[in-house]
């Protein structure tokens, strides 16, 4: 089949809840700079998956209106935090079966002030399953249930391999010295490790404030084609889509006391292992990762979960500062969740932008020296993982 390729990419800068334009204007914003990015016209789109968690159905179409109106199909993701992966997922198997030659993936939020919270409350919720996972392991009730969940996995990792919050600390000021090169990151202010450990508690020996995402507003894009339709058009054929895998939650999110587990640690490593197998290339020969560190914890146990460093080696990666710029990998060149912002559909496709620009080389100033495999990371609790491996050409 062919390997379907990244021929445009465009996002906007992120914002602020209540300092953003409406989510249907920065997304045709981010439609349009990726179609510029590849030279084309929105005729020549054929499908579209656009992905958002907080919106009232067919927000896509009323985003792709503003851009053109063609008659193609579009198609509404939500997938929690993982929406505009999952949409990347499905343009991707759309061109890499034959469906489409040319299919739009679009990412967009414009969200609230505060922490994450459900809003239809007159009904089952989709995180029933691990509230009570939660309760029974870690307790803690008042705390907003992501915090609870990915505070919860980090007392469950020092538990495990003997680290402190210090460790998430320095997590956290990496992902500021990164997006400080980032003029699209919502965060550009560099902290350090006592900053963040000065910061407010939130959770009493589990989480400070400056180890979480900020709320965010933005939208990203990326359009896919096949390798005869790039040909067509002499379109950028240097990035592709090597490897892909969606994996939702398995028995063991629930069968151990392990928060870990709960927030996805098993997912993603299942996820990552598949891509690594179909696509013949190992963690050892990535250059540069996007990976969902929503909270500084969550950073931290990924890395052993796509296995950029042996289980129990998170500490010692951070240490030896194999997680930045002259070490091992570069994990988040672009600032990631916890500095450049997280609008929650919109992320996946953010982190498509960044490494594309990263293995075409055209970074600027993130730039990755000799980037030419990349991998991509993206976790929704409820649950589903998105894993995409980039290569150029």
């Amino acid at each position: 089949m062919s390997k379907p390729i990244v021929a445009g990419v465009g996002m906007v800068k992120f914002a602020k809840p209540g300092a953003s334009r409406s989510y249907n204007e920065m997304a045709a914003e981010a439609v349009r700079n990726a179609l510029a990015d590849a030279g084309l016209d929105y005729e020549a789109v054929q499908q579209v998956y656009a992905g958002y968690v907080y919106g009232d159905s067919t927000c896509g179409q009323r985003s792709v209106y503003d851009v053109g109106m063609t008659g193609v199909p579009v198609v509404n993701v939500n997938n929690n935090c993982s929406s505009g992966s999952t949409a990347l997922w499905l343009a991707r198997q759309a061109v890499e079966a034959g469906a489409a030659d040319c299919v739009l993936a679009l990412g967009f939020e414009e969200m609230r002030p505060g922490a994450l919270a459900a809003h239809f409350n007159d009904r089952t919720s989709p995180f029933q399953r691990f509230d009570e996972a939660t309760d029974r392991i870690v307790g803690h009730g008042e705390v907003p249930l992501a915090l609870r969940y990915f505070g919860g996995a980090g007392l469950s990792y020092m538990a495990k391999y003997g680290t402190t919050l210090e460790d998430f600390a320095k997590v956290r000021a990496k992902a500021s010295r990164h997006a400080a090169r980032n003029p699209l990151a919502l965060l550009r202010q560099e902290v350090s490790v006592d900053d963040v450990m000065h910061s407010p508690v939130v959770w009493p020996g589990a989480l400070h404030k400056l180890m979480a995402c900020p709320p965010t507003c933005g939208a990203a894009a990326a359009i896919l084609c096949s390798e005869s339709f790039a040909r067509r058009h002499g379109l950028n054929d240097q990035v592709r889509i090597v490897a892909q895998e969606m994996r939702t939650d398995g028995p063991s999110t629930f069968d151990g006391d392990d928060m870990m587990r709960v927030v996805g640690y098993d997912m993603a490593a299942a996820t990552a292992k598949a891509v690594y197998e179909k696509s013949g290339i190992g963690p050892k020969d990535v250059g540069v990762v996007e990976l969902h560190d929503c909270f500084a914890q969550n950073e931290l146990i990924t890395y052993e979960a796509l296995g950029l460093c042996p289980e129990g080696g998170a500490q010692k990666f951070i240490d030896d500062g194999d997680n930045t710029y002259g070490g091992q990998v570069v994990t988040n060149p672009s600032g990631g969740l916890l500095s450049k912002g997280h609008p929650l559909g919109a992320t996946g496709l953010a982190q498509c932008y960044e490494l594309t620009k990263q293995l075409r080389g055209t970074a600027g100033s993130t730039q990755v020296d000799g980037a030419r495999i990349g991998l991509q990371h993206n976790l929704g609790i409820g649950g589903a993982c998105v894993v995409t491996l980039y290569q150029a050409q």
